[in-house]
């Protein structure tokens, strides 16, 4: 057993543990970067960051043999040979789904920072009084104001393309040019803008792909390969290995450890604080402790949850921060899979250059200025337009000279988008330990027990419609609506089950994401969002944890923690 101490210690090197060490470390603390899977290394492990479609034998499709072997993965687009071995080993990290449950796990340095979808939203003044104003679940213990100035760090290092619109729904941040819609979507815009008198706006994504360099930190611009999920060689979209790892490295007060499953936070109940953290190296299977000041748990929302309720069993059956009866509850994603596509004539003389890696988005609508939809909440829409490509279908021509001929010329244009609403936070949705089923490592594994529900059923059905009017009012044809069916996990944007709030007695954070037990406990990864919003929320996770770790530091230099 070996004992060794840092100042702190983060628990999970995806995007927001990340932000953890690099903000420790800058501030000077000693620091232990704990991550359960493999290490991988900018540039030199992007393997297929360069391949195209032509170069995997099975042109990037699942054998058997993967289907066999991921089970989970199979039933949706991440199982493929171009990210084959970046998503977590489903036979060693098993789970059980009361309910089906689609549970996307990157178990290696840089988590889910190397495959996410980079959408950088801010939630709006309105999200983080939605639950205290319609009596839902608990109230944030936080407002729009008390993390604007954060976002504004986190967007600012990290590199977030988009355009200042003007829209109270969607905060404007601090962004390098947006990546540029194309003459299709521009004037798409103008038309949703003069349909819909002022009140839907289709607008740019706001990205992290940086369209500027930042030689500050080794990273190019954007290069519109559009292959960000295979690593980018030349950093230009964030990630913890292109941004936040470096800047902790430099400071010289870091040490990554991978194949570190953490087991337990160590918990002395006289001091009400916890001592460190208990590891299960992930190759030999030894045990160790490690010990610290503070702990930041990072490791992503369910395995966080699942941390805490492993911990401190001898003081709370339910583990640390189970006090409230609010630990494992509460699970949120957002759903989607529904919206509409259609067809655009004309601009058969216009293109656009390389291959973007973001489209325009259309921000929420519903539920805004006095409307009462028969649901709650709203949803807003991802979308783009584009000339068909060479895989299209020509039906006039079967095979031959003619057919290769029509498709070495573009199609005509296409236009479609895929709406993403919120999942209220419903007590019954939860996560617990499944005692019975262990893992490769002899641990108790997680049972899912989570549904969408009525008022999420009837947002789809708007979903649909909207979508279908708005590429109408576009100009688009040939408009259909589809709903390709949703399952809970399949947004892979979990969140909730260890939410912050104002209570001990109704959520297992503060303000600050200190556990109320254990207040040198940090969490700020999804599992401390109160409430989900519309919009993706890894930016969120950002600001959060840099303003966690300044409140940490400057507690630890008073001896409060």
């Amino acid at each position: 057993m070996a004992n060794n101490h840092y100042d702190a210690i983060v628990v999970g090197s995806g995007i927001s543990g990340g932000w953890a060490a690099k903000e420790l470390t800058e501030k000077g603390l000693k620091v232990l970067l704990l991550e359960r899977g493999r290490n991988i290394e900018h540039v030199k492990d992007y393997k297929n960051a360069t391949k195209e479609v032509w170069d995997y034998p099975h042109r990037d499709r699942p054998t058997q043999e993967m289907i066999e072997n991921y089970p989970v993965l199979s039933r949706d687009f991440p199982l493929n040979e171009s990210t084959y071995g970046m998503w977590a080993d489903e036979q060693k990290n098993p789970y059980v789904e009361k309910q089906r449950f689609d549970w996307y796990r990157g178990y290696h340095v840089g988590g889910r920072s190397l495959l996410w979808g980079r959408h950088s939203y801010r939630l709006s003044p309105m999200d983080f009084e939605a639950n205290a104003r319609e009596g839902i679940a608990v109230d944030w213990p936080i407002r729009y104001q008390d993390l604007a100035p954060w976002y504004d760090y986190v967007e600012k290092f990290a590199g977030i393309a988009g355009n200042r619109d003007g829209l109270n729904v969607l905060p404007d941040g601090q962004y390098q040019p947006p990546i540029p819609l194309n003459c299709v979507e521009k004037d798409a815009a103008k038309r949703i803008e003069k349909a819909f008198g002022g009140k839907r706006h289709l607008i740019h994504s706001r990205v992290a792909n940086i369209t500027q360099p930042k030689p500050e930190q080794g990273r190019a611009n954007c290069q519109y390969r559009n292959k960000c999920w295979l690593g980018c060689p030349f950093g230009a979209y964030f990630s913890t290995q292109s941004s936040t790892l470096p800047a902790a490295v430099n400071t010289g007060n870091l040490t990554l450890r991978p194949f570190s499953i953490v087991s337990q936070v160590l918990y002395d109940k006289d001091k009400k604080r916890a001592t460190g953290v208990e590891v299960i190296d992930a190759e030999n299977h030894q045990t160790y402790e490690y010990t610290a000041d503070v702990v930041f748990l990072n490791a992503s929302s369910f395995n966080s949850t699942w941390i805490l309720m492993n911990s401190a069993t001898d003081v709370w059956e339910g583990g640390l921060g189970s006090r409230s009866g609010e630990l494992g509850h509460n699970v949120m994603d957002h759903h989607f899979r529904c919206g509409a596509s259609g067809e655009i004539d004309g601009y058969e003389d216009k293109y656009y250059y390389g291959r973007r890696p973001a489209g325009f988005y259309i921000p929420r609508f519903r539920n805004l200025g006095g409307e009462e939809r028969p649901y709650r909440r709203g949803f807003g829409y991802q979308g783009a337009a584009s000339r068909e490509r060479w895989d299209r279908d020509v039906a006039e021509f079967e095979v031959g000279a003619d057919l290769k001929n029509a498709l070495s010329q573009p199609g005509g244009w296409i236009i479609g988008m895929t709406g993403f609403g919120e999942i209220l936070p419903y007590h019954d949705n939860r996560i617990y330990l499944d005692k019975h089923v262990t893992d490769h490592w002899g641990l108790p594994v997680l049972a899912m027990d989570v549904e969408i529900k009525e008022n999420e059923r009837q947002m789809r059905r708007d979903m649909i419609q909207d979508a279908i009017d708005i590429l109408e009012a576009a100009g688009a044809t040939n408009v259909q609506g589809s709903d390709w069916g949703y399952t809970p996990g399949q947004g892979i944007h979990e969140m909730g089950t260890a939410r912050m709030g104002r209570d001990p007695n109704t959520s297992v954070l503060n303000g600050y994401n200190q556990v109320w037990d254990a207040p040198n406990v940090f969490v700020t990864d999804g599992a401390c969002m109160t409430s989900a919003s519309n919009v993706n929320p890894s930016l969120t996770y950002m600001a959060l944890t840099a303003r966690a770790v300044d409140h940490a530091v400057k507690e630890l230099k008073k001896g409060n923690l």
